[in-house]
């Protein structure tokens, strides 16, 4: 019996860290707030939808919660200035309704801003 216990204890742990982190919405005036999440629990986007739009400022983040990407969205297109962070290397890319204006890259063996 003890044995069959603790086979379900196993199977049940593995089903219940098997689950998805939900994401949380929060109503803030015309905006919805959203945070989704890694399976890890770790926080994997932020931003706003403004009538069920991607809208305002959106910052993703690895599975450690480092910042990997931020940039701003009007009305469900990417606009303005995104800042793209991979290792030692930082990518800017301008936006101009969706489309990449521009695009400039810089790589040093020194941290080039900070991503928190």
């Amino acid at each position: 019996m003890k044995g069959i216990t603790l086979i379900f204890a196993l199977i049940f742990s593995v089903v219940i860290n098997a689950q998805e982190v939900k994401p949380v919405f929060q109503q803030d005036g015309e905006l919805l707030k959203a945070t989704y999440f890694h399976d890890n629990g770790e926080v994997s986007q932020q931003g706003q939808f403004l009538n069920g739009k991607l809208h305002g400022e959106w910052k993703m983040f690895d599975e450690d919660g480092k910042k990997v990407a931020m940039g701003e969205y009007v009305n469900g297109k990417k606009s303005g200035k995104w800042f793209f962070w991979e290792a030692k290397k930082l990518k800017e890319v301008d936006f101009v309704d969706s489309k990449i204006a521009n695009v400039t890259q810089w790589s040093s063996e020194k941290q080039l801003a900070v991503n928190k």
